[in-house]
């Protein structure tokens, strides 16, 4: 199915955050919060400054975790880039995401495209390095409400497992097949019923959807959940323990961004580290509020308590029972990773813009943080409604009462203004008014509360004239707001709602046409058009 594609600036969907697209427009009150803005010519430096950091033994711990990981399935471009990985001349482009099921709203896709294309990007413009795109599984998140569902053609597909409280990667899939495998139209293909039927848990079953839709393109998916990679934490973990050194930056970060005028994304913690107790649940860790030399453990209505060497022993020696939380994973993702940039939505963005000095704390770089590409899909149907609504496919961002007026204009709606009459009937009584001022005062009260119901008269009148010149064109106006809300759904971004079978069922070729149309060092909204 071809496609057509347009690009608008973000600023003008109406739809993103004053903070992204003032970072879009490199204003001066944002810039102490990130390293380097995404430009081409700037992931020179950023190369040389990771290279500098990123030790052989990192790569041989990622090498070694991720050819386990696989167990020899890679797809074989994934595979070759895995092996690359092994050289001190490659390097990642890295996107993060839950394990939605059946990979969730259309965003998940536009993050990893966004990641994909700017890994060919880059090796064009440096072509003595490699780059691998990453796909950074959120297998330690606990949220299984966030995850369990998806929708798509207007219906709510939902999983309703047992979840433990614990990391979400490690659910087994039971009763998935019942409850939602099974309910999916018939047109939904293959690869996403078998990554779930084949697989133990739901990151396995995420990663083998993500080979399946992606593999052809190299993507590497990481699950950071294994106790092999955990060993790198252990230097953050000991820090963090002793100085709580990550609360104490993030503040200070926050207190400038406020001054700034924006809102800070997330909310840092005193530790910001999770413990996963030996029943597999994911619990804070907070210091004891007696002010003992102590740490508790909370697990669900119940307290341990470990002081602090204790702690740092349990990190030495079991650093796999800690998981970051929302302040650190980043870090541990570039401690883990040779990258250069993190691919995310404007939230994503927002609270990366609170960590730059959580990464000078532990001496890590500081990656280029860069907005995933974000699009509107039109059909070759709605593309057909807009047609014949007199619209483009970037007008249709303007705000429906602003559309009503286009689209009633050229139907040749007349448009009803009283607004003269309102103001001759005001001189009018005015004078009036001044007559009675003259004659006795008592009736200028009388006149100005008839003046008053004149005037709502004729505002109503005014309403009724113009739903008499509306109801003429009804039709016209119920088909464009029947297709405003299909392309933004509740008033949002068809991305943040739809999933990408909506689309893919009908379009197979939908993913390599989004890394055709994608550019994500362009940072505009991109809309493609079926032609």
């Amino acid at each position: 199915m071809p496609t057509r594609c347009t690009t608008l600036p973000y600023a003008e969907t109406g739809a993103f955050s004053g903070l992204l697209t003032d970072y879009l427009a490199q204003k001066p009150a944002l810039a102490p919060f990130y390293n380097r803005f995404p430009s081409l010519e700037n992931f020179a430096a950023q190369i040389e400054e990771k290279q500098a950091s990123y030790t052989p033994e990192a790569r041989q711990r990622l090498v070694a975790a991720l050819q386990q990981q696989y167990g020899g399935a890679a797809p074989a471009a994934t595979a070759a880039n895995i092996e690359l990985l092994a050289q001190k001349t490659t390097f990642t482009v890295t996107t993060g995401h839950q394990l939605n099921l059946l990979t969730g709203p259309l965003y998940f896709i536009y993050k990893i495209v966004s990641a994909v294309k700017l890994s060919r990007e880059l090796k064009a413009q440096y072509p003595q390095y490699d780059f691998v795109p990453v796909y950074w599984m959120a297998t330690e998140d606990h949220d299984f409400a966030e995850i369990n569902h998806f929708t798509l053609f207007g219906k709510t597909y939902s999983w309703d497992a047992a979840s433990t409280g614990g990391p979400v990667g490690r659910l087994p899939l039971e009763g998935l097949e019942e409850q939602l495998l099974s309910q999916l139209p018939p047109e939904v293909p293959t690869a996403f019923r078998e990554a779930y039927a084949s697989s133990q848990n739901l990151a396995e079953a995420t990663r083998k959807l993500a080979d399946a839709l992606f593999g052809e393109f190299g993507l590497v998916t990481l699950d950071a959940d294994r106790s092999a990679l955990k060993q790198a934490l252990v230097p953050l973990l000991t820090k963090e323990i002793q100085e709580q050194v990550s609360n104490t930056a993030v503040q200070a970060t926050n207190g400038r961004l406020t001054e700034a005028g924006y809102k800070p994304q997330v909310y840092s913690r005193p530790i910001n580290l999770f413990f996963i107790t030996d029943e597999g649940k994911r619990e804070r860790l907070e210091p004891d509020a007696s002010g003992a030399d102590c740490v508790e453990v909370t697990i669900r209505n119940t307290a341990k308590c470990h002081s602090q060497a204790e702690l740092l022993d349990l990190a030495q020696t079991h650093p796999e029972q800690f998981s970051p939380n929302v302040v650190l994973r980043p870090v541990y993702q570039e401690i883990l990773l040779p990258n250069l940039a993190y691919i995310g939505g404007g939230a994503e963005v927002a609270y990366w813009f609170q960590l730059k000095d959580v990464f000078a704390a532990f001496g890590v770089p500081y990656p280029i943080v860069l907005p995933r590409n974000s699009a509107e899909y039109i059909s070759r149907a709605n593309a057909g409604k807009l047609k014949k609504l007199g619209l483009t496919s970037l007008e249709i961002f303007r705000p429906l009462p602003e559309l009503k007026k286009q689209v009633g204009a050229a139907l040749g709606q007349e448009e009803v203004s009283l607004r003269e009459q309102q103001q001759a009937l005001a001189a009018a009584f005015q004078q009036v008014q001044d007559l009675a001022q003259r004659l006795d005062p008592t009736l200028v009260k009388t006149v100005a509360a008839e003046a008053q119901k004149a005037a709502g008269g004729l505002a109503g009148l005014e309403k009724r004239l113009s739903k008499a010149a509306e109801t003429k064109h009804e039709t016209a106006y119920s088909q464009l707001a029947a297709l405003k809300e299909k392309l933004f759904p509740g008033g949002g971004l068809q991305e943040r709602s739809d999933n990408v079978l909506s689309i893919l069922i009908n379009n197979p070729g939908f993913i390599e046409q989004l890394v055709e149309a994608f550019e994500p060092l362009a940072l505009e909204f991109t809309v493609l058009t079926e032609e």
